[in-house]
């Protein structure tokens, strides 16, 4: 089965700006699949050249077998699309929002009501249909712009930080509509800064950095590949780079005052950094998709 989005050698650049740098990337059909990175790594960019809103430099990119260019309606009708901006109508209640944007996809009248009740059904928001949207909470307008962007019943659904900002209730409620949604089948691509976020949905992800594709896989194959089971982490001294380097085979950087050790032998490593080297404050923890990302990225404050 062909891939429902394929990436070739896709550029993006703004003069001499390589905003996206000749990445290439396959999303198949009902998988849920994460861009990962800094802030200007490229994440959004590539989503709007994928949602036919910012046209390519370079390169290929086809969305449900179509080439991007030369077919953006017929695209755009096949996707749903959720913006990190809350760019709710302030003027429209709940309800009325999702059944005017379903002119824009030109559903009958009585069908854009049933998709609207069941959508709102299905995101928790019916006993709100009739409040206006400034009295919502943050958690119940990300809710309802997901729903917005289903009203076309989309093939894939694309979520431009769909969490972002909300508590962990709300964050997991999400969660909880992401996975059902993927269970019907519909491809979900999803750009994200929370790490716990992309490990708990994504079958499969990108880790970009200045443009770039640095890493891709499934997320817990990339921590074991780049942080081991375990890190451990003490204080930069020399002796535990002495300790270090005496173990060869132990992988660690030094960031400021903190010696990261990404291990798969963490009763080798503590034992013999507290009671041979005589290293004092040495912890362990199970190693995550964020020492990844940090690893690949680095720790760096990107503005």
């Amino acid at each position: 089965m062909p891939p429902t989005i394929l990436a070739e050698e896709l550029t993006k650049r703004f003069g001499e700006f390589a905003a996206v740098d000749g990445i290439e990337f396959e999303v198949e059909k009902g998988e849920m699949f994460g861009f990962l990175g800094p802030n200007g790594a490229g994440k959004t960019t590539t989503m709007k050249m994928i949602q036919c809103v910012t046209p390519k430099t370079s390169g290929r990119i086809e969305v449900a077998g179509m080439e991007v260019e030369g077919h953006e309606t017929e695209i755009k009708r096949i996707l749903g699309v959720a913006p990190q901006e809350l760019n709710l109508d302030q003027d429209f209640t709940t309800l009325k929002n999702l059944l005017v944007y379903s002119r824009y996809f030109d559903i009958p009248k009585e069908e854009a009501k049933a998709r609207a009740k069941n959508l709102l059904d299905f995101m928790q928001l019916w006993d709100k249909k009739d409040v206006n949207i400034e009295k919502l909470s943050g958690g119940m307008k990300r809710r309802l712009i997901i729903a917005r962007a289903l009203i076309n019943n989309p093939q894939i659904l694309i979520l431009d930080e769909p969490t972002v900002g909300l508590d962990p209730q709300a964050r997991h409620l999400i969660w909880d509509k992401l996975k059902s949604l993927k269970s019907e089948g519909i491809t979900i691509v999803l750009t994200t800064h929370y790490m716990e976020e992309a490990a708990q949905l994504c079958d499969r992800i990108v880790i970009m950095n200045y443009g770039k594709i640095v890493a891709r896989g499934v997320p817990s194959e990339l921590v074991r590949e780049y942080a081991g089971s375990t890190v451990v982490e003490a204080a930069n001294d020399p002796k535990v780079i002495a300790c270090l380097k005496q173990m060869k085979k132990e992988r660690y950087e030094i960031v400021g005052d903190t010696v990261y050790v990404y291990t798969d032998r963490p009763k080798k490593v503590v034992p013999t950094l507290i009671g041979v080297c005589k290293i004092p404050n040495v912890a362990a923890r199970e190693a995550t998709l964020e020492d990844v990302f940090l690893k690949l990225t680095g720790r760096a404050l990107i503005e």
